[in-house]
């Protein structure tokens, strides 16, 4: 896989649920606007929140764009062990529908969800996300990016505008 090729997502768990259209839509246009670039693969961590949203979207163009792939980097085996079933079901259909998963470790450690979003920056050249704090683990994927060289496109801060 060829990381200028690649687009990883990191982002807050929480959306606020006013934003949440507008967030979609300009992710959209954003991942669109990559994909005309050359971008063909698209990495999330399959975590509550954002990355679920841009699962969701990815595999919505899909059905425009055949040839783009989902790839779900994925922290443990366990990760929704104490999720609703409702966001349960959505990961599952998430995971049933995207082109290919990697488990970064077996079982959950203090650690592991740093482990999977570093492998997502790894094996990317862009990075779009949705932070909107300067702290925790969304603005450390972020930071992380940044110092990879990344190109980071920033959702919260475009649909502040």
């Amino acid at each position: 896989m060829n990381n200028n090729l690649t687009c990883c997502f990191t982002g807050h768990r929480n959306i606020p649920v006013n934003q949440y259209e507008e967030i979609k839509i300009t992710l959209k246009k954003e991942i669109i606007k990559l994909i005309n670039n050359g971008v063909h693969y698209f990495g999330t961590g399959g975590a509550l929140g954002f990355d679920t949203i841009a699962a969701m979207t990815v595999l919505e163009l899909k059905n425009e764009y055949p040839y783009i792939k989902l790839i779900l980097v994925l922290p443990c085996h366990n990760q929704t062990c104490l999720w609703r079933k409702e966001d349960i079901a959505i990961y599952e259909l998430i995971k049933s529908k995207c082109d290919k998963y990697v488990y970064t470790s077996d079982n959950y450690y203090k650690g592991c969800m740093m482990k999977r979003n570093k492998h997502l920056v790894d094996y990317s050249q862009y990075c779009i996300c949705y932070c909107s704090e300067k702290k925790g683990g969304t603005a450390f994927t972020v930071n992380y990016a940044n110092k990879k060289h990344l190109h980071i496109i920033n959702i919260a801060e475009i649909t502040k505008k």
